[in-house]
């Protein structure tokens, strides 16, 4: 709980300021005087004063959001702003200044988006190769032809090579319930596989849809992680770093594989091969009686030996140049703003389950749920969510950057600024917009928390 609260409240620090900072640094360079740069909204916890404007810059106890005070007649029209000061004034500015420095909050983001994927890129990570198994009868994939081995090359002819980076590539398809074609190599022929992805209700695309179409990751190796002091393991001698090749004479290519013997065996001998160091030696473990607590075996009596196992799977190592990475950062961030868009439509058409929608509870369960994996992952947690918050406040929604954008677009059409009576009003519908959308990704959240 402490390293999901603290990844949470980080991400949305770090998310916040760089996306207020590009309204404040825009509206510096236009002239315009500010006078508060907020992270959180409520009575500031900490706050100072600097620069010759003595701009307040302050920490706020509600981190959902922030924002920057600048200079406007409108806000306080009892007040009049000082003479030589009213130039400087936001609704002083043109339509050309006020649209930028509207629309610098969710560039920032799309840039840091774009400089995080980079240094991803550059970094280099390795993922699982798009490598498959055998595709249970019945499936999508079974009628498609898929075998045990296919490689997957391409899905729609954009090349892939990572199990996930064909994941993202299928779900256009999925979406729109209509075949996808997917090249694949097997036994070192090209072939193209037509996979029909219609049989997939609108709900599937929030299960593990690929398993419901047959497409899994193939069987690699599986690998002790660690042994317990005083669990069967450790007494039978298993080490961690053992692989467990077979299991009572039968291959063990997953670590479900092992565990659905080891449950079933409780009390009794166990023959396992594994290779320790280059050798194969045969070793006999007894797994402990236990009830379980888990909720597919509740209350049943089952066998555990005390030692986590791994599964290796074939890896792909991800990595690019200088310039390779920008590019690699600016299409990725276009794709996935893309995909948001399209993913936001589809719900508004129907053609997708508001049931995708997540909301604080989810995302603080992702940045935990990253961190914990390790740097990079969290990174490319970032820059994702940077990418969601980017779009999000283009959404052409008063109260929203997009919101504004639209009504300097109808000002330049109309010649003139829109009425306040109509701004206020817009305004309000678009924060009872925004809150049910918060209602609707927040009772998801916990709908996916309690399992209802």
């Amino acid at each position: 709980m402490i390293t999901t609260l603290l990844a949470f409240l980080f991400a949305l620090a770090i998310l916040i300021f760089i996306h207020e900072l590009g309204h404040y640094t825009v509206a510096r360079l236009c002239g315009v005087k500010v006078l508060r740069f907020s992270i959180g909204f409520g009575t500031p916890l900490v706050r100072f004063a600097v620069g010759p404007d003595r701009t307040e810059w302050s920490i706020a106890p509600i981190p959902l959001g922030g924002y920057v005070k600048m200079l406007d007649e409108r806000e306080d029209p009892q007040t009049p702003i000082a003479a030589h000061e009213v130039h400087r004034a936001f609704n002083r500015q043109s339509l050309a200044r006020r649209a930028a420095i509207v629309i610098a909050g969710p560039l920032a983001n799309f840039l840091l988006a774009i400089a995080l994927y980079a240094a991803l890129g550059m970094v280099g990570s390795e993922e699982p190769a798009a490598l498959l198994d055998t595709p249970a009868a019945g499936t999508a994939a079974a009628r498609a032809g898929f075998k045990a081995g296919d490689r997957v090359m391409a899905v729609d002819e954009e090349p892939v090579a990572t199990f996930n980076a064909m994941r993202l590539r299928l779900i256009d398809g999925i979406v729109e319930r209509r075949p996808v074609n997917v090249t694949i190599n097997r036994d070192g022929q090209t072939q193209s596989v037509s996979l029909d992805t219609s049989g997939l209700s609108s709900g599937d695309i929030e299960k593990d849809f690929l398993r419901i179409l047959g497409l899994d990751l193939a069987g690699g190796t599986v690998v002790i992680g660690s042994v317990l002091p005083d669990g069967s393991a450790a007494k039978a001698g298993l080490l961690a770093g053992d692989e467990v090749r077979l299991v009572d004479g039968r291959a063990v290519v997953r670590a479900s594989d092992l565990i659905s013997v080891l449950k079933d065996s409780a009390g009794r001998e166990v023959n396992l091969e594994v290779r320790r160091n280059g050798v194969d030696q045969r070793i006999v473990v007894v797994p402990q009686q236990q009830v379980s607590d888990r909720a597919e075996d509740k209350g049943r009596t089952v066998g555990r030996i005390g030692a986590a196992l791994q599964n290796r799977f074939e890896m792909v190592k991800v990595e690019h140049g200088v310039f390779s990475a920008l590019q690699y950062g600016l299409k990725h961030t276009w794709e996935m703003s893309w995909f948001s868009l399209r993913m936001l439509g589809k719900m508004l058409t129907g053609d997708l389950s508001w049931k995708n929608l997540s909301g604080p509870v989810a995302i603080a369960d992702f940045a935990g749920q990253s961190a914990r994996i390790g740097v990079l992952a969290y990174i490319s947690f970032l820059a994702l969510i940077s990418v969601s918050l980017g779009v999000l406040n283009l959404l052409p929604v008063p109260v929203l950057d997009g919101g504004h954008l639209v009504y300097y677009g109808l000002e330049a059409i109309k010649g003139r600024p829109l009425s306040e009576r109509f701004m206020q009003v817009s305004q309000r519908a678009g924060l009872v917009a925004i809150m049910g959308l918060m209602a609707v990704a927040l009772f998801n959240d916990l709908s996916r928390l309690f399992g209802s």
